[in-house]
């Protein structure tokens, strides 16, 4: 019976460093990730805190959740940047 990887790359087969590597880029994508989901409620929680402290209509409220959402973009872009594997320049 013959064995099915789930991935790209069978981790039997693998070597040390490329392990690593990869146990890298997974950790660099769920810290990426957490801190794009954490910039939304953060972001809000700003909104709505300067709201109440200068007593003014949900203006910040709006600000900060279009704030919180744009940096959720902007980093998820960033994100799919650094976990590209680097291009190899091809050869003459």
């Amino acid at each position: 019976m013959r064995r099915v990887p789930t991935s790209r790359t069978d981790p039997h087969n693998e070597d040390p460093a490329s392990h690593q590597r990869e146990d890298r880029r997974k950790g660099l994508a769920y810290q990426g990730a957490f801190e794009a989901v954490m910039a939304i409620p953060i972001a809000i929680g700003g909104g709505y805190w300067l709201d109440r402290r200068l007593d003014t209509s949900p203006i910040f409220l709006i600000l900060g959740a279009v704030l919180g959402f744009a940096s959720f973009v902007l980093r998820l872009v960033r994100l799919g940047r650094q976990l590209q594997p680097p291009e190899q320049e091809p050869k003459p």
